[in-house]
């Protein structure tokens, strides 16, 4: 049965999530991301988007790892999100960060009549949607990507296998972990690990990045 959620009486708790994790949001991506999770609870409450409980909650879930991701990426990437869901954290980290060129993937129809109705509503030009599965889109567009992402989708293991046909040689994909072990792959050279909490709902979390390196020789 879908949830119902809305925002709190003062506002959604951007500014205080952001601050707790150190992030600086401009003003046009605030009033943008607002519109999505105002959004968001609208279509909740006639179809299951979200399992969120509360405002802190939401914002933690949607917010918390696209705000972290967006002091962490290139400038003017490539990035890909598998299984996005409701937008996170794709979506809101194209909000974000408006140099990046975001493909979201989402098979569900439901979601990705969702997040159509999201990118029509706010008008994000670098943003596209594949309403595949992720194993089709690395069929089709094979190691098109410099960054990929995805959160809860697949198993650690199984994403870095994914994701080792989606980036380019030298890109990155990242895992997000709670308390499990970091995954290894052949194709992956470990590069750093990220802890850190959700602000408003004090979850630890970590995130994990990798390097593909299979065009680099053995011994270097």
């Amino acid at each position: 049965m879908a949830k119902a959620l809305g925002p709190p009486p003062a506002g959604w708790p951007l500014a205080r999530a952001a601050e707790g994790l150190g992030v600086v949001v401009p003003e046009d991506a605030r009033k943008a991301l607002v519109s999505w999770l105002d959004l968001l609870v609208t279509w909740n409450a006639r179809v299951d988007l979200t399992a969120a409980r509360s405002a802190d909650e939401l914002v933690d879930l949607m917010l918390a790892d696209a705000l972290i991701l967006s002091t962490r990426i290139p400038e003017g990437a490539r990035v890909v999100d598998v299984g996005t869901g409701a937008g996170a954290p794709g979506l809101a980290l194209a909000v974000l960060r408006a140099d990046l060129e975001v493909t979201l993937v989402e098979p569900l129809a439901k979601r990705a009549a969702f997040l159509r109705t999201v990118l029509g509503t706010l008008g994000l030009p670098r943003v596209k949607l594949e309403a595949k599965k992720g194993a089709e889109v690395a069929s089709s567009r094979a190691r098109e990507w410099d960054v990929a992402l995805a959160r809860a989708t697949l198993a650690p293991a199984p994403w870095l296998t994914l994701a080792r046909d989606l980036v380019k040689d030298g890109g990155t994909a990242w895992v997000f972990l709670a308390k499990e072990t970091n995954p290894t792959n052949p194709g992956f050279t470990f590069v750093e690990e990220l802890p850190y909490v959700w602000p408003l709902t004090t979850a630890s979390r970590r995130l994990v990045r990798y390097e593909r390196r299979e065009g680099v020789r053995p011994g270097r």
